[in-house]
């Protein structure tokens, strides 16, 4: 067998870690990414925080400081200069990353009127204040304790099961599998416990929220028709509410008076008004002290107007508050360039690693911005009319657009969110499939279901649409849309079947 050398010209895909760590990047959440920095700066020696200068709509000309490398390279720091911003016609980019996105009112008429909305005057009011300063359920209980007389005793008891309530305010576990918890091999003890978590549980009922400490649905809603007759309401519309809640629990979502008239003895109207007030119930008296500082979504793009009618313009720009203010440490740097000893080559490391990690948060939040302002430039007549002027949107002609894969743009647009006129927003929001009309155009889904949502809300109490008469009601719109389709945006939308929307 004979031996010989040959050269072939071959491509191939390698991901270094520093395209690795860009990729992983993009795909954080806001809070993700807050962690992923916090880490680095504690890993990483090089890295620091720049210092907050005071600036000016956010952003402001803060001085940054560079540190040259053994290649003269310049070190990179992020977050001390202002974020771009896009403004101006989305068709002429400029050199300098800016564009004007002007509204295009030739479908709707350049006399339409933009949709009025409330959002700018609450633009001053932080979520996440009022989320602090919200007292929770359990120290709302606590506080209403101090002025019960107890034992101690009873009162380690009944605090004992304020701690165990979950968030919407119910017991999820039996009193006896807290005492065997408690003292699982005295069984005397055991029932010693039950006792005093039978009585804790009393004044547990009797304290606010009404329904605190239910340990079901109907128990739930029983206690507070109980609260309602002890303050003097004797009507039977309260007794035939009760009856109801002692029945099986689908009877009522179903709303079956029939099997419901046969278990309690009581008159078809008699059973509807009981329904009617039940409705009025809260089935989760813990829901308003839920922590909404969890819920709080903080945007990652904004997007605000400026000008009426056709002089109309929107302006793009990143979060400012959300973007880390990075940079490599100057005295570290220097340090290792003046002195090469031992372990230069490692600490050399980790001075290139700040820097990929400073740039490729850089390289994120400029993508997030070009998907963003191409999202707004195909969607503007969103941020004039509302949904219902939505457009159909595919990952693939932004990807087409900026020159980027379907699944960067996936990355980009998965837990990121934009703050608009009309409320925050996802940016997966703002895509949606296409549905035929009758002109031969599309419709996007997000505007069907806008559509359907404003069907419902219009709709007779008494004679709720059903879905087939929904469809009906689209294709006179000039959108066909089937049934089932018609079923599963409602489904989407959490509205309810017509059987179940109708008013008893």
């Amino acid at each position: 067998m004979k031996q010989g050398l040959s050269l072939r010209v071959s491509q191939h895909l390698a991901l270094t870690p520093q395209l690795q760590q860009s990729i992983r990047l993009l795909q954080l959440s806001t809070m993700e990414l807050a962690q992923e920095v916090e880490q680095m700066l504690d890993e990483n020696p090089f890295l620091e925080t720049a210092q907050e200068e005071p600036r000016e709509e956010f952003g402001g000309d803060a001085p940054s400081s560079a540190v040259e490398a053994d290649d003269d390279e310049a070190a990179t720091s992020f977050g001390d200069a202002e974020p771009a911003t896009f403004e101006g016609e989305a068709e002429n980019w400029d050199g300098d990353g800016s564009a004007e996105i002007v509204p295009d009112d030739s479908e709707w008429g350049v006399d339409a009127a933009p949709r009025k909305t409330n959002a700018e005057s609450d633009e001053d009011m932080d979520a996440t204040e009022l989320a602090r300063g919200q007292e929770s359920m359990q120290a709302h209980l606590h506080r209403q304790t101090l002025s019960l007389r107890l034992c101690e005793e009873d009162r380690c008891a009944l605090q004992f099961l304020i701690e165990s309530l979950n968030d919407d305010g119910y017991l999820e576990e039996s009193l006896q599998s807290f005492a065997a918890a408690l003292a699982p091999d005295d069984e005397e003890q055991r029932e010693e416990l039950v006792h005093r978590f039978t009585v804790a549980l009393r004044l547990l009922h009797h304290l606010d929220p009404t329904g605190v400490g239910a340990r079901s649905l109907a128990e739930c809603l029983t206690l507070q028709l109980d609260a309602i007759r002890a303050a003097g309401n004797e009507s039977p519309v309260i007794a035939a509410a009760r009856a109801i809640c002692q029945q099986p629990i689908d009877l009522l979502a179903r709303r079956d008076i029939k099997r419901l008239s046969q278990l309690t003895g009581e008159s078809d109207a008699q059973l509807r008004a009981a329904i009617a007030l039940i409705t009025r119930l809260e089935p989760k008296p813990g829901r308003r002290f839920i922590d909404v500082e969890r819920n709080v979504v903080v945007p990652d793009v904004l997007v605000t107007k400026s000008g009426r009618g056709a002089n109309m313009k929107f302006r793009v720009q990143l979060n400012p508050d959300v973007m880390p203010r990075l940079r490599v440490h100057d005295v570290y740097a220097g340090a290792l360039k003046a002195h090469k000893g031992e372990g230069h080559q490692a600490l050399q490391q980790r001075l290139q690693e700040a820097r990929w990690f400073i740039k490729n948060i850089q390289q994120r939040f400029d993508t997030i911005l070009r998907v963003s302002s191409a999202i707004v430039e195909r969607q503007k007549n969103f941020f004039v009319h509302g949904e219902l002027a939505m457009r159909p949107l595919v990952l693939r002609e932004i990807a087409d657009e900026l020159g980027l894969h379907e699944s960067t743009i996936s990355r980009v647009t998965t837990a990121k969110y934009m703050a608009t006129p009309y409320g925050t927003f996802e940016l997966k929001y703002f895509f949606g499939s296409a549905l035929g009309t009758e002109t031969g155009g599309n419709a996007s889904s997000t505007a069907v279901r806008a559509l359907i949502k404003q069907f419902v809300a219009s709709e007779s109490d008494r004679k709720p649409l059903s879905d087939s008469q929904i469809s009906d009601m689209l294709k006179e719109q000039g959108i066909e849309c089937a049934r089932r389709t018609v079923a599963k945006y409602r489904d989407a939308l959490r509205i309810a079947p017509a059987n179940l929307r109708r008013a008893l």
